[in-house]
């Protein structure tokens, strides 16, 4: 599924079963909440913190809720997340070329 698809589909999920988009500031609310729900897992699986009983690592449910809620908020805000995303690479490639490859910090130990 392409990015544009995707933003699609979840418009066309919003109309036919949602009846309509929370509004912005509620769906940036909920975005904190689920990436606060990534950062758990990450904490709980690549950290010091272990699970706690009965609670599962859903990392790509939860992945999925954070891209979810923030193609919501690209649909409501007219973001094409496609375009948008070519440029961020982009920028990011005329900005970073070279940065990372020098960066000693980030050289083969």
């Amino acid at each position: 599924m392409t990015l544009e698809e995707a933003q699609k589909a979840v418009d066309d999920w919003i109309k036919t079963y949602g009846v309509r988009y929370f509004s912005e500031l509620t769906n940036m609310a909920i975005l904190t909440e689920e990436v606060g729900e990534v950062a758990r897992i990450i904490a709980r699986t690549y950290g010091d913190q272990s699970f706690k009983k009965d609670e599962k690592n859903n990392l790509a449910d939860e992945l999925a809720d954070v891209l979810w809620v923030l193609l919501c908020l690209a649909n409501q805000t007219g973001v094409d997340m496609t375009e948008a995303l070519r440029r961020n690479l982009e920028k990011k490639t005329r900005r970073d070329k070279d940065r990372h490859k020098n960066n000693p910090k980030l050289s083969e130990p």
